[in-house]
């Protein structure tokens, strides 16, 4: 009982926490926001038996990806942005849009069927670890989209090298 408590805190807080971060007008306070969001994510992997995901969690997201956004959001004259005001009379109709959105996704989950289950039962997984199974499942059964995966990094690492060459040559 205390952890279905504990779950149903975790998912408020990642809706509210979820609404707040897309809704501020600061964006060094919608990246904070982020932060905690991150954290409560981390603590649902928790519940879950999955230690892994949510160390990786607080360490890729909350360390790296939470930084890159917050010098992003430095970096950028936003002085200026929020002077202009110019997406501002758009309210009602992302509010359509957002509801509309809403109806189909409830629509697609309600129509949803469930595959068979696959053939790690909870047993198997604890006597593995959550690790052991991730890694089997990744580079046995999901190598190629894997690779592909790594692939596209890569293009995206080079491209951001030769974009950047370009403009100290200049």
């Amino acid at each position: 009982m205390v952890s279905i408590g504990f779950f149903i805190y975790f998912a408020f807080a990642i809706v509210v926490l979820s609404l707040l971060v897309v809704t501020r007008r600061n964006p060094v306070h919608s990246v904070l926001w982020m932060l905690l969001l991150f954290f409560h994510i981390a603590g649902v992997y928790l519940f879950l038996n999955a230690e892994f995901m949510a160390a990786i969690q607080v360490i890729v997201y909350a360390g790296g990806i939470l930084v890159l956004f917050l010098f992003v959001v430095l970096l950028m004259n936003l002085r200026e942005e929020l002077s202009i005001g110019k997406y501002t009379t758009f309210g009602p109709t992302g509010f359509t849009f957002a509801l509309g959105l809403f109806v189909a996704v409830s629509m697609a989950l309600s129509s949803f069927i469930a595959a068979p289950p696959g053939k790690y039962s909870i047993d198997l997984i604890k006597q593995e670890t959550h690790v052991k199974a991730l890694g089997k499942l990744l580079y046995t059964e999901f190598i190629y989209p894997f690779e592909i995966a790594s692939l596209i990094l890569l293009v995206a690492m080079i491209g951001a090298i030769v974009l950047a060459k370009r403009r100290l040559k200049s």
